[in-house]
């Protein structure tokens, strides 16, 4: 007998989102493999996106997951645009788009 009812976890989804905005750029830029900071960006996306399917449904997680991929954009925007520091840009898209999800999917 099984039921499917939806589990709580306790892990809030902003720290994969953290994790594969700020660890996917110190990956890519401590080894010089673009791809392997790319897949970590993109594990965190995909296990943020699994919590917020989960929790909120849908519709919360195609806009959440906007949010992640316009935060990876700025990035590269503040940094090769703008000309700020690269660790500096990585650094306040990701305090902004883990507050964002913070406050929408794990509040």
């Amino acid at each position: 007998m099984t039921t499917s009812t939806p589990v709580r976890t306790s892990l809030p989804s902003a720290l994969p989102v953290a994790v594969g905005l700020a660890a996917g750029f110190a990956i890519a830029q401590g080894t010089g493999v673009r791809a392997l900071g790319g897949a970590v960006f993109v594990a965190g996306g995909v296990a943020a996106g699994w919590l917020w399917r989960r929790r909120r449904g849908w519709a919360v997680t195609a806009g959440l997951a906007a949010v992640y991929l316009v935060a990876f954009v700025l990035a590269h925007v503040l940094a090769i645009g703008v000309g700020w520091p690269a660790w500096l840009a990585v650094g306040t898209v990701t305090v902004v788009a883990a507050a964002i999800t913070y406050g929408v999917a794990d509040r």
